[in-house]
């Protein structure tokens, strides 16, 4: 069975589409390597937006909290 020849979008070399090629498929396997190499020193997300993201979820649990337990007057 002949794999299908696909033209990479970044450098126009074509190259065969494998099931087991890493990264995209309108890429070739040389351009797509780097993006498929994730950094290992470098955390998925910035140590800042926790923080910033955890008090803004503290704000909402205390307004949520109170909207649901107050006091009908």
């Amino acid at each position: 069975m002949a794999f299908p020849i696909k033209t990479c979008v970044v450098c126009g070399e074509e190259f065969e589409l494998r099931p087991d090629k890493p990264g995209f498929a309108n890429r070739c396997p040389e351009c797509s390597a780097p993006e498929a190499a994730a950094e290992p020193g470098k955390p998925a997300f910035e140590d800042t937006t926790a923080k910033a993201d955890s008090g803004l979820n503290a704000e909402r649990r205390r307004v949520m909290r109170d909207m649901l337990y107050r006091k009908d007057s």
